[in-house]
């Protein structure tokens, strides 16, 4: 029979075909085949602690053992988890990462302290009902976008965000790292970017209408060994990390590190420094060959340190392609000599023809090309795929053209746009985007059907952090609609309007108490708490409900 649970992502099946429960406590031991090492450690290593489990190893078979294997009948990410009195608990998976994704279900199977780091009951057994729950997700790509350019993420804080993606099964970090306010990576060949572009004098306080101003540097940057670190720490949880670089418009970071790769006929770019303001600067990049070479050498030392094989998603190396003013490039006697040496027709062409360069010379090294969607403008390369973030339509445009698209549209999952309409929002930004709204988004529009749908890779969630400046923000804005969105990603679930948001909220119950144990500082379903307000901080409010498309 069909058994009520409380996982969150919800399974494709779960039954009970025996009734009673099956006991986990000190004396279970853990047999793994090979090829299913990481699960083994992260068990031992995460699992283990938490409910004070020394998970010794044991014989592959007996009533009181936890055993790993592969199997080849299942998909790559599906498994199999089966909990039956008398010969304790077996999770199969179709891939390495199947199993790991089955461990996740146990997790929660075993309940909120399982989610600690330590044993607060030590000694207690555990018993979980007995369950098969045959699972497998929707989507390849389920995502989520850390803005860590804007405000900066300490290494730590990436890692722990890695953690709560494992636990709700997303397996892509899209890993922000430049913009006009920051550089936050290491390239050893020019130094000057983290010695300069990496931290700014001053922040604005709120939206850039905000009055108000942070008086006191802001910055920090990732070592070389840190992104090795967190790429590996990823692939031992089977996330991949795809790194953006953007270009050529969000660089005046860059610009200020190296004056000669901004427009230096028009703007005295010497003078610039890291922005301290929020939006769209107008200091992009000259589409010089300079500017080629320099940032071929940066991308050289990104794809030595983001291995194409380290996860699913590895080969992919974000570019960024979206809001490039062109203004200056309209003044430049050097811009304006290249579209004429190129025979392209304008501004617009130009930029295309930036985006292009990097794409074959990326698909040159076996790297697939990923932008935002502006980047369909003037074609791609047939690898090359597309974030599409304006609505759908540009996920639409790609996949008609047979571009691979992540489906991210603003309007439905920018995590840091406000999620109520009350004025303690915190900083409130953008449209109303409430727990609701998130569950009920649908990455596959009704446009695409066929072979065209299957281009949708998945969907992920996009945290902007221009007003996220510290972890609490952070998690009060991603938190709890990542959960809604992983589920999105991850379920079978029906159309939009026939979605069981009433069943959503009743398994979120056990799954506050969840993030209450990771110590994720979640907006509660009652509104914030009084020390997550910001009163008297401006946001940008944006009237009336968003357009669907």
């Amino acid at each position: 029979m069909t058994a009520q649970t409380d996982l969150i992502p919800a399974p494709r099946s779960v039954a009970d075909p025996e009734g009673g429960a099956v006991r986990i406590g000190p004396g279970t031991t853990l047999w793994a085949a090979p090829g299913t090492g990481t699960t083994e450690r992260w068990l031992r290593s995460t699992l283990g602690p938490a409910l004070g489990l020394p998970l010794p190893p044991g014989p592959q078979d007996g009533p009181d053992r936890l055993r790993l294997q592969l199997d080849g009948t299942l998909a790559p990410e599906a498994y199999r988890l089966t909990a039956a009195i008398g010969r304790g608990v077996e999770i199969r998976g179709g891939s390495a990462a199947g199993v790991f994704l089955g461990a996740q279900t146990l997790r929660q199977l075993l309940g909120p302290d399982s989610f600690r780091r330590a044993p607060v009951r030590p000694g207690a057994g555990l018993e979980i009902p007995s369950r098969i729950i045959e699972d497998a997700p929707r989507f390849r790509w389920r995502g989520l976008m850390l803005d860590v350019a804007r405000h900066f993420m300490p290494k730590d804080g990436v890692l722990r965000y890695l953690d709560l993606m494992a636990a709700h099964k997303l397996n892509v970090l899209h890993l922000h790292l430049t913009d006009d306010q920051g550089w936050r990576i290491e390239i050893k060949r020019h130094p000057r970017l983290t010695e300069v572009g990496s931290w700014r004098a001053r922040s604005k306080f709120g939206h850039r209408a905000s009055p108000l101003w942070e008086e006191k540097p802001h910055g920090g940057h990732y070592t070389q060994d840190d992104i090795r670190e967190i790429v590996a720490y990823a692939a031992e949880r089977h996330i991949s990390v795809v790194p953006e670089i953007d270009v050529p418009g969000h660089s005046q970071a860059a610009v200020a590190a190296y004056p000669e790769l901004g427009n230096t006929d028009v703007v005295d770019t010497a003078a610039l420094t890291v922005w301290d303001n929020w939006g769209i600067s107008p200091n992009v990049l000259a589409p010089t060959d300079n500017t080629l070479r320099f940032y071929e050498g940066v991308f050289e030392e990104l794809l030595e340190l983001f291995p194409a094989d380290a996860a699913q998603f590895s080969a992919f190396v974000h570019i960024g392609g979206d809001e490039c003013p062109k203004g200056q490039w309209r003044e430049s006697p050097t811009a304006q000599s290249r579209i004429k040496e190129l025979g392209l027709a304008d501004e617009d062409e130009l930029q295309s023809w930036f985006i292009g360069h990097f794409d074959r010379w990326l698909a040159a090294r076996g790297r697939r090309l990923i932008g935002w969607d502006e980047i369909l403008e003037g074609g791609l390369a047939r690898g090359a795929a597309v974030s599409s973030w304006r609505g759908y339509e540009g996920g639409i445009a790609a996949a008609r053209a047979g571009h691979d698209v992540v489906m991210c549209p603003e309007q439905q999952v920018y995590l840091d746009h406000r999620q109520d309409a009350g004025s303690d929002e915190p900083v409130p930004i953008g449209y109303v985007r409430t727990l609701e709204d998130v569950y009920r988004f649908e990455p596959v529009p009704p446009e695409l059907t066929g072979e065209r749908a299957r281009h949708v890779l998945g969907t992920q969630a996009n945290l902007w952090s221009e007003v996220m400046e510290d972890q609490g923000r952070v998690d009060y804005q991603a938190f709890p609609r990542l959960a809604a969105l992983a589920e999105v990603a991850w379920s079978a679930l029906p159309a939009p309007a026939e979605r069981d948001f009433g069943d959503f909220e009743r398994r979120m119950e056990a799954h506050y108490r969840r993030l209450d144990a990771l110590g994720v500082a979640y907006r509660p379903p009652a509104g914030p708490r009084p020390w997550q307000r910001r009163p008297g901080v401006l946001g940008r409010p944006i009237d009336g409900p968003p357009p669907n498309k």
